[in-house]
């Protein structure tokens, strides 16, 4: 029997865009099912009570909440598919797990604060931005990836964002280019994978979902 697999998600999610690069990673077939944040669906609010938040992946009719909880899952379940999402040293594993969680706090908040705040308020943001991103510069220093040669969690949880780069430059004039180069050199090297690059969202449609947004919540 083979396995029964559905994804639940939004197409602009940073955090959805996670696990579809590691669905992609392992070469794992899926049925994809867009969420309407606005109007949540019955099987997203069945599935993921708690939090009533995407990504939800369902394997065999079981949900598994939290992006980052879905990629170890999916390379624990599929540990037989090549590449490993995950370093095999308990050590290494654990600084992955650290960075993951603080691209998922630091780099989620300082970039909403970039595309949900008012024209005045962008300096401040900016810089806090720039600020959390040197410090993920330090800890990729002159590597390939995060974890060295193999592209693995931390580039998973980081390279989403790519998409929304252009975003904030739209909105604030924020030069990531020129602030951290690196960054942009680890995430065309990144792009160069085809599990990435067709993962990722056309910045252009993220503005234009960002705009809607912006007006509905009455931000000028």
């Amino acid at each position: 029997m083979s396995d029964e697999v559905v994804l639940l998600d939004t197409f602009v999610s940073v955090f959805g865009m996670r696990v579809r690069i590691a669905l992609a990673e392992k070469g794992i077939q899926y049925e994809y099912k867009e969420e309407d944040l606005m109007n949540k669906s019955h099987l997203l609010l069945q599935m993921n009570p708690i939090h009533k938040k995407i990504p939800v992946l369902i394997h065999n009719g079981k949900p598994i909440c939290e992006s980052l909880i879905i990629v170890e899952y999916i390379d624990e379940v599929w540990k037989d598919k090549s590449p490993p999402l995950m370093p095999s040293d308990p050590y290494k594993r654990a600084h992955a797990r650290f960075w993951a969680d603080y691209i998922g706090k630091k780099i989620y908040d300082g970039g909403m604060k970039i595309w949900s705040s008012k024209v005045e308020e962008h300096k401040t943001a900016n810089k806090e931005f720039i600020e959390c991103l040197k410090v993920l510069e330090g800890e990729l220093g002159d590597k390939p990836y995060f974890e060295g040669e193999n592209f693995g969690l931390v580039d998973m949880a980081f390279i989403p964002y790519y998409s929304w780069f252009p975003v904030y430059k739209k909105l604030s004039n924020l030069n990531i280019e020129a602030e951290c180069p690196k960054f942009v050199a680890w995430a065309q090297r990144c792009m160069q994978k085809e599990s990435v690059s067709k993962s990722l969202v056309d910045p252009d449609k993220v503005y234009e979902f960002i705009v809607l947004f912006r007006q509905k919540i009455g931000v000028a």
